[in-house]
Order: structure tokens, then C-alpha cells, then sequence
């Protein structure tokens, strides 16, 4: 591994463990408790699309009349990612976005999609993005998550939004996850064949193909300029910031309703 990604590594490491240890995990115990994750959750799978875009727009040449990329390699690697990010192949084997691929998985375990739909229609583009996260009706976290996401688009430095795709985002769903969802499964008697699926996926990907891909990408952007890869650093330790903020957020929304379903049930058996 090339000596400059490793220390990137390095340094994002703490928040790396912090987010992957994160008590969440040990919430999540039943399927109403998976509806509230993937609920905030589906808010960072949408963004992490415009993070693709914007380095596709940035690495590769999306204009007519076209012209040569500046840099060949890192568009190579871009447009390799955004293949299977934008039109892989869904549990029944079409095509699908992995964002529409993860609303396929919430609508398997009824899961509210209209708050999300709703937020999205409302954004027309990239000017008014931070206007509509501030107006809409999003708990402050899921807000400050997307800020940002799209303020660092909006500062088009292509090897910060790199480093917020690359080690904000990608590597970091635990193998735990998968089974807590396998062993929901089992206590509840029932399959969760798409948001397995979408998880087996998103981890094969990450590891065996995007997440070498993205760092040759990052290498290829900061070269020999430490100036960039402080940056990268500095952006990356934000992103997991930020992704542990969400983290905290919906682990104290599970825990909440966790109380008053007690209190429910409390209730219940004392007026029965």
C-alpha cells in the first residue's frame, strides 16, 4: 500500500474503531428497530451518490463537444466505481441504482420511503441544496450530515470530495451488521433478502474492488503535494465525525422507543 494512503489510514484509525464499535450496533435488536436505522440511515446512501457525481463530473469529461480527461487514469477509476454505484444489479438481477436498491430493501420490511422521496424532489440542483437540508423537517444531525457532504462538493476540490467518498464513506458497514440482520431474521421468522443482499454487495464491493480503486484514485490526485493529502486527512476525520454524530442520533431514537414500548407495555398489563 502506497506509504501516503496507509498514513492517512493511520491517523482516521481512532474514528474508524469508534464508528465501528459504535453501541448502535447493540441496539438493534428487532425490525422496528432496523426500520428507524435504515429511515436516517437511506439519507447517507442518497448523498453518497452526489459524492460519485461530483468526482465524475470532476475526473471524467461530461460536456459536449468532449475533450481528453486531464487525467485518464483517475477517470478510468471513477467511471469503474460509478458503474456498479449507478446500475448494479438488484436482488431479482436488474439493474438498479444502489440507492434504489437500499429504498427496495426498506419497502421489504415496510419502512418509511415518502420523507426521503419528498426531500429529494425539492433539491433542483447543486445552488439550492443547502437551503432545502436547512428547511427540511430532519433531525439536526441527519442535517449536518448532508451539509457536509454537499459543502464539500460546493468547494470543488476533487481530491477532498475523493477523501470524503473514499474514507468517509466507503470500508465502514461491519461484518457485525450483517449479523444482526441475520439474526433478526432468525428471531422474527422471517427473510430480509434485499437488505441482505444490498449488504453482502456494498461489502464485496468495498472491499475486493471500489475500496483499492478509490485510494489509487486519491493517490493519483494528491501525487506528491502534502498540502492535499493534510487535507484529505483533515476531510476524512470530519466525515467520520460526522457519520458518528448520525451514528449517536439514531442509537438514541432506538433507545427512546425502546422506553416507550416498555412504558406500553407496562401500561397494558397494569389496566389488564
Amino acid at each position: 500500500m502506497n506509504h501516503n494512503i496507509q498514513n492517512v489510514i493511520d491517523e482516521i484509525q481512532p474514528l474508524r474503531n469508534k464508528l465501528k464499535n459504535h453501541s448502535l450496533y447493540n441496539s438493534l435488536k428487532s425490525i422496528d428497530d432496523i426500520k428507524i436505522f435504515m429511515e436516517s440511515h437511506v439519507y447517507a446512501v442518497w448523498d453518497f451518490m452526489s459524492l460519485l457525481k461530483a468526482l465524475q463530473n470532476q475526473l471524467t469529461c461530461s460536456t459536449i463537444p468532449w475533450i481528453p480527461n486531464k487525467d485518464s487514469k483517475s477517470a478510468r477509476l471513477i467511471n469503474q466505481i460509478v458503474v456498479d454505484e449507478e446500475s448494479d444489479l438488484n436482488f431479482e438481477g436488474f439493474p438498479k441504482s444502489h440507492f434504489e436498491m437500499y429504498i427496495e430493501a426498506m419497502e421489504e420490511i415496510q419502512a418509511k420511503t415518502e420523507p426521503v422521496h419528498h426531500f429529494i424532489s425539492k433539491i433542483k440542483n447543486l445552488d439550492n441544496s443547502i437551503e432545502v437540508i436547512e428547511d427540511a423537517n430532519l433531525d439536526f444531525a441527519i442535517q449536518s450530515f448532508l451539509k457536509f457532504t454537499f459543502q464539500t462538493i460546493q468547494n470543488w476540490k476533487s481530491h477532498e470530495i475523493a477523501a470524503a467518498f473514499t474514507f468517509g464513506r466507503e470500508e465502514i458497514i461491519p461484518d457485525m451488521f450483517i449479523e444482526i440482520i441475520e439474526q433478526t431474521e432468525k428471531n422474527n421468522n422471517i427473510s430480509l433478502n434485499k437488505i441482505n443482499y444490498y449488504l453482502q454487495r456494498h461489502i464485496e464491493l468495498d472491499g475486493d474492488e471500489h475500496g483499492p480503486l478509490a485510494h489509487e484514485m486519491v493517490n493519483a490526485l494528491c501525487g506528491d503535494d502534502n498540502q492535499k493529502w493534510k487535507e484529505v486527512i483533515d476531510i476524512s476525520k470530519k466525515a467520520l465525525e460526522k457519520r458518528i454524530h448520525l451514528w449517536d442520533f439514531i442509537n438514541k431514537t432506538i433507545k427512546v422507543n425502546h422506553l416507550l414500548e416498555k412504558e406500553s407495555l407496562s401500561t397494558t398489563f397494569s389496566n389488564a
